[in-house]
């Protein structure tokens, strides 16, 4: 039991291993989110948040649970959120270090909040810069393209401050006033990586399709529709090593690499220097400007329809699809068999032609593998054949 701020906080299991690496238990967690809470706050506090819970540990896929738990202390504050499907869900909001230390003991190893203040869930305050790189792509050119976004953003009168993502890729976040609404900020995060593509051709791609990209940085501009979250600063990532997304000076992206900000690592930093990102509630601007840069540029190209009548997106790449699997590991296990029916082919694949989905199911998500055969000579691909892993992810569910 832990007194935080005049509160009881219950741990439970408190010396479970949670990442045996480096052999932190869940108390450590718990202990690591007090130690950041300045940093962890600003980044989370006051926002509704979905609880992304691993109650199995990090090596099984977490599930997501929007609608806050019946049984909950009493001063967990909660906002209700409204889709456009016309379903709702009552989601945590949370305020101080002992909220935070009740969802870290709920299992929620990274906090994903919405962009949104609890106060006006209509209006965003925060606009989301998720730097995703392609298979073969480098740190070096993740970091040009970020700085390459910081010169966009600034140019469009807003102060971009960046954070690693805790996994490969990278995040910026800019705040604004509170006065558009989800489909404009989504428009003007999309007509920022049009932009960044423009300045960086071959470096940084908008186009929405994977198969299109190449080995780009993607520039994920759907991070600001109504409906997703991103992981929060100085949130830890169920990965191995027990790396942190972390708040970084402009001065030091270039010098930095994701795996050395682990959670050992990370407070000691932060007690030497604290928050890098402390500055950034001081700095809402406006979208004026790239929403004024929308109007200029256009729609963006849609992609062709098939011509069956039904509407879908037609590819204008030659993809076959591998797998869709309940995890990960079984994914690449049918990826692996494929491999092996088709070994004159794999030598012609670059690392971005395969291409790996994380899919968000009713609670979870679940795995597609497809191959584009863009480098194979056409006389030599595959044709497409029955997946080796065939996982109906809505089997069972209304």
């Amino acid at each position: 039991m832990l007194e935080i701020g005049g509160r009881e906080v219950r741990v439970s299991s408190p010396e479970k291993i949670v990442f045996p690496e480096p052999g932190l238990t869940k108390l450590d967690l718990v202990r690591y989110y007090l130690a950041v809470a300045d940093g962890a706050l600003r980044g989370a506090a006051g926002r509704p948040m979905v609880l992304k819970r691993f109650v199995k540990g990090i090596d099984h896929e977490a599930f997501f649970q929007k609608r806050a738990p019946e049984k909950r202390p009493e001063w967990i504050e909660t906002a209700t959120l409204h889709y456009a499907s016309g379903n709702s869900a009552e989601e945590v909001v949370v305020n101080d270090a002992a909220a935070l230390a009740w969802v870290v003991n709920l299992g929620c190893i990274d906090l994903n909040p919405h962009p949104v203040r609890a106060e006006d869930l209509d209006h965003p305050d925060e606009l989301r810069v998720d730097l995703d790189p392609m298979p073969g792509v480098e740190w070096a050119q993740i970091v040009d393209v970020a700085l390459i976004a910081r010169e966009v953003l600034a140019d469009h009168g807003l102060i971009g401050w960046p954070k690693t993502s805790g996994s490969r890729g990278m995040h910026i976040y800019a705040r604004i006033e509170p006065r558009w609404s989800y489909h404009d900020v989504r428009l003007a995060a999309e007509t920022l990586a049009r932009e960044i593509e423009n300045r960086a051709p071959g470096l940084a791609s908008a186009r929405w399709w994977k198969e299109e990209r190449g080995e780009s940085v993607f520039v994920d501009f759907n991070q600001n529709a109504k409906d997703r979250t991103v992981a929060s600063a100085y949130s830890v990532r169920a990965l191995p090593d027990a790396r942190v997304s972390t708040p970084l000076d402009w001065a030091e992206v270039r010098g930095s690499s994701p795996e050395q900000f682990t959670v050992p690592a990370v407070l000691r930093r932060f007690e030497e220097r604290g928050d890098a990102a402390s500055g950034i509630d001081d700095a809402a601007g406006s979208l004026d400007a790239l929403l004024r840069l929308a109007e200029e540029l256009g729609p963006a190209e849609k992609a062709p329809t098939s011509s069956d009548g039904s509407g879908r997106r037609k590819s204008t790449m030659p993809l076959i699809e591998i797998a869709r699997a309940e995890t990960k590991p079984e994914a690449l296990e049918g990826l692996e068999r494929w491999k092996a029916k088709h070994p004159g082919v794999v030598p012609l694949l670059q690392p971005a032609d395969v291409l790996v989905d994380g899919m968000r199911g009713s609670s979870s998500l679940w795995y597609r593998i497809r191959v584009n055969l863009q480098h194979v000579p056409e006389t030599e691909r595959p044709k497409q054949e029955e997946l080796e892993v065939d996982y109906d992810p809505w089997a069972g569910k209304a």
